[in-house]
C-alpha cells in the first residue's frame, strides 16, 4: 500500500497544479483588491504563496485514512483468498498422492494435474480481475480526493487572495526553502475534516 500512499501524493500534487493551471489559464479582469494585493517591485510581481505538505493531510485527514484503510483491508482480502486458494491446491496434490501412491496411473496422473493447473489459472484469473477493480477504485478515490481538494482550496482561497499554493511532501520536495509561516497545511487538514463530517 505504499505505492497507493505515492500515488495519492502525486495526485494531490496533480490537482494542485490544475488549481495554478485553472487560476491562470483564465482571462478575467481584476478586481480593485487583487490590483491592490500585486506590486511591482523593480518590474518584479510579488505574489502571495501557501504550500500544503501532502503527508500530513494524508495522515490527519480522516476521510482519506478511512478510505485507505478500506482498500487496504480489500487488498489484503484479496491477497488472502489468493493465497488461501493455493493452500487448498496443494492439499489437493498431497491428498492424490497419499491416496494413489504408488498405483497412480500417468494417465490419472496427468488428468489430475490438469485439474489443478485450470483451477490455478481461475484463481490467478479471480485475483487480477479483483486487483483490477480495486485498482479502478483507488483511481476513482484519488479523482474523489483531487475534486474535493481542488474544491476546498478554490473556497478557502476566496478571502486568503495566494497567488500560489503548493505542494510538499515526503519524496515531493519541489522547494529548497520553506517559511513555515506559509504553511496552510493545518487549516485545510481542518477544514476538510469539518466539510467531511
Amino acid at each position: 500500500m505504499k505505492n497507493f500512499t505515492n500515488i495519492l501524493l502525486v495526485a494531490l500534487i496533480i490537482a494542485v497544479g490544475v488549481l495554478y493551471y485553472l487560476h491562470f489559464s483564465t482571462n478575467r479582469n481584476c478586481n480593485n483588491k487583487t490590483k491592490s494585493s500585486i506590486a511591482n517591485i523593480g518590474g518584479v510581481r510579488n505574489a502571495a504563496f501557501a504550500y500544503v505538505e501532502l503527508d500530513s493531510l494524508n495522515e490527519n485527514i480522516q476521510y482519506i485514512k478511512d478510505n485507505r484503510k478500506a482498500l487496504e483491508a480489500e487488498q489484503s482480502s484479496i491477497e488472502n483468498e489468493w493465497q488461501s486458494g493455493y493452500r487448498n491446491l496443494e492439499m489437493q496434490k498431497n491428498n492424490f498422492l497419499k491416496k494413489g501412491g504408488s498405483s497412480i496411473t500417468q494417465e490419472q496422473a496427468e488428468e489430475f494435474q490438469g485439474v489443478l493447473l485450470q483451477q490455478q489459472q481461475q484463481i490467478d484469473a479471480k485475483k487480477q480481475a479483483l486487483t483490477q477493480k480495486l485498482n479502478e477504485k483507488s483511481y476513482k478515490f484519488l479523482e474523489d480526493i483531487q475534486k474535493k481538494l481542488k474544491d476546498f482550496l478554490v473556497a478557502y482561497n476566496e478571502d486568503k487572495k495566494f497567488t500560489y499554493i503548493f505542494t510538499t511532501g515526503n519524496g515531493l520536495e519541489y522547494m529548497a526553502y520553506k517559511d513555515t509561516t506559509l504553511n496552510i497545511t493545518k487549516d485545510v487538514i481542518e477544514g476538510m475534516n469539518e466539510k467531511f463530517k
